[in-house]
């Protein structure tokens, strides 16, 4: 092995104990499952960047109070029916000062029962998942509220919210939402909209 091959080695060795590291620090904030991290991992961290790039793009958020732009997570990782993704953003939202009444209805599906701003953002994310024309108007009404750059934020939040609950699916990690930790207490959490229709 030639002396250039044998430093990539180690800088792989060491970028991937540096990334398990981090990983089990990301568990233990948030009691959350990485394993479906580490199994990519095992893959080289080579298969594991791309995903930390998904990181940025997650946190990204411009112009958009905290409480419209978990409602739009929320409905996005509620879309994918993967239960754990659903209480780390929970989770994660409590901790952005995100009411618990609030967060308790969006997962029973009652846009009715929030704060209008966070009731846009809930359907819009609904209405871009499901391709609905009328995420033309909540989107002339986001960008007049929030800007552009909300607009983006929230765009990202969809986008991104899918990703995870996928690739675990994907790579055999995935688990079906049942009940949700808000606060002290289980919530029951709402068929997402496609298992409604079925």
């Amino acid at each position: 092995m030639s002396r250039r091959a044998r430093l990539v080695r180690l800088d792989g060795m060491l970028l991937s104990r540096i990334a398990r590291s981090r990983l089990a620090a990301f568990e233990r904030e948030w009691n959350y499952d990485t394993s479906y991290m580490r199994d990519i991992l095992s893959a080289g961290f080579g298969a594991l960047r791309p995903l930390l790039g998904l990181g940025r793009m997650a946190a990204f958020r411009r112009g958009v109070p905290a409480a419209p732009w978990f409602a739009a997570k929320l409905a996005a990782t509620r879309a994918e029916d993967c239960g754990p993704c659903l209480q780390l953003v929970v989770t994660m939202a409590e901790r952005a000062g995100v009411a618990e009444p609030v967060l308790r209805a969006l997962l029973a599906g009652d846009a009715a029962g929030v704060p209008e701003d966070v009731a846009l953002g809930w359907r819009f994310a609904r209405a871009a998942l499901a391709h609905d024309p009328a995420a033309d108007d909540l989107r002339a009404e986001i960008e007049r509220r929030w800007g552009r750059a909300g607009l983006v934020s929230l765009a990202y939040a969809i986008a991104v919210s899918r990703v995870y609950p996928t690739l675990k699916y994907a790579l055999g990690h995935g688990r079906a939402c049942a009940l949700v930790r808000v606060g002290a207490h289980e919530s029951a959490v709402a068929p997402a909209p496609a298992a409604q229709t079925r």
